[in-house]
């Protein structure tokens, strides 16, 4: 049976601003260029929603929260109505749901009730959520458990669950999941990343973050690296995004004596994020809960050696001594060392935004979606009785992380 008409669930989805979102939309877009009837059901926006060519998106209540400005969330027993509703009146031929919250749970419930075929796409750790809550560390070690309890039991329900890339498929498996478990890139629009670098005369030397400023990206330890790399030639931090964290960070630049050297530019739109990655010397992610990072993906598209946290899926696309360097999570002075060795010499710059370019090409967008596509029709296929979890083992998809 063709698939055609395509449900997308998503627990954050634009204007919101994060990887899971922006995954979200990319899919959704592709798939109707494609020729796909694709509706997102997700959570209704605080304000107004600019529109969006392609997909029908439809937004079910949802409420704030006390631990995050602008993230809101749909609570199954106030959307299932509305998820009913729109199942029926779109009949699906999947629900492909993006996490295992309240969108994401309650469509995948009521497509498994229906007979409707599920495919299910984790970007979740549960670092992306306790940090913003104050807790105490055996509490809040107490609270992952559960949460990746909570997720393995949901993603059950869905014939192919898959992770953006080999370390997060894994994580997984370490935590109880069974089934068809596979790493599939969340893709990116390389063409759109791929430009020379910027002309600059300011002589200096400039390390780019891009993501949102909150307790996992560690944003603090790239500030305090920059205060122990060598006055000339005179480094610059640039960090595009905003989060919960911005105020301590701004304050903790002028504690440390860097403030001078650090620009916030908060959330930037799209030319300016390119030209951010254009003029950009070295890339820096520090965050220790990527399950792929999407800004890494660009910042090697882009052409610029990284240099990132040895932590979770970020050392599938840091090669150390190729296209960057990889730090232990939280080292200062390892993280300053790294910079140093990459920031102190052109050759090797140019050497390492070649290989990133290389690494990258596999993630391409085009490939995400071609595989989609496969795997969704390879659930429509599967009998209600899900496979083992070594079956996954077997399938070979072109848009697999870390091939």
């Amino acid at each position: 049976m063709p698939i055609k008409r395509i449900v997308i669930g998503a627990d954050t989805y634009p204007p919101d601003v994060n990887g899971a979102a922006n995954f979200a939309h990319r899919l959704a877009v592709g798939l109707a260029e494609r020729g796909h009837d694709v509706h997102v059901i997700c959570p209704a926006a605080q304000g107004p929603v600019p529109g969006y060519d392609g997909p029908t998106v439809h937004r079910v209540p949802s409420y704030g929260t006390p631990f995050h400005p602008s993230f809101r969330v749909s609570v199954p027993w106030r959307i299932r109505g509305a998820a009913v509703r729109l199942l029926d009146r779109i009949a699906p031929d999947v629900v492909h749901v993006q996490s295992h919250f309240g969108v994401g749970r309650t469509l995948s419930g009521l497509a498994r009730r229906k007979g409707v075929p599920v495919v299910a796409t984790n970007h979740f750790m549960p670092e992306n959520l306790v940090g913003y809550a104050p807790l105490p560390g055996r509490l809040a070690a107490a609270l992952s458990r559960l949460a990746w309890r909570d997720c393995v039991r949901i993603f059950g329900r869905a014939q192919i669950v898959t992770a953006p890339t080999p370390r997060a498929v894994g994580l997984l498996r370490e935590h109880g999941l069974d089934g068809t478990i596979l790493p599939v890139s969340c893709g990116l629009d390389l063409r759109r990343f791929a430009q020379p670098p910027a002309e600059r005369t300011d002589g200096g030397l400039r390390v780019l973050f891009v993501g949102r400023l909150d307790a996992e990206k560690n944003i603090d330890v790239l500030l305090r690296a920059l205060a122990l790399q060598p006055k000339e030639p005179a480094v610059t931090v640039e960090i595009v995004g905003d989060g919960s964290r911005r105020g301590e960070l701004e304050e903790l630049a002028r504690a440390i004596g860097v403030a001078d050297r650090v620009v916030f530019h908060g959330y930037v739109d799209e030319q300016e994020l390119l030209e951010a990655y254009a003029r950009c010397d070295v890339f820096c992610m520090p965050g220790t809960a990527e399950l792929q990072s999407i800004a890494t993906l660009e910042a090697m598209a882009a052409g610029k050696p990284v240099v990132a946290a040895d932590a979770v899926a970020l050392p599938h696309l840091v090669h150390p001594g190729v296209n960057g360097q990889l730090f232990p999570p939280g080292d200062v002075a390892a993280l300053a060392a790294a910079l140093g060795s990459v920031l102190g010499d052109a050759a090797t710059r140019a050497r390492m935004g070649d290989a990133s370019r290389e690494i990258v090409a596999r993630h391409d967008i085009a490939d995400t979606l071609d595989t989609f596509e496969n795997l969704y029709q390879e659930a429509a296929a599967t009998p209600r009785h899900f496979q083992h979890a070594r079956d996954g083992d077997r399938h070979e998809h072109p848009a697999h992380s870390g091939r």
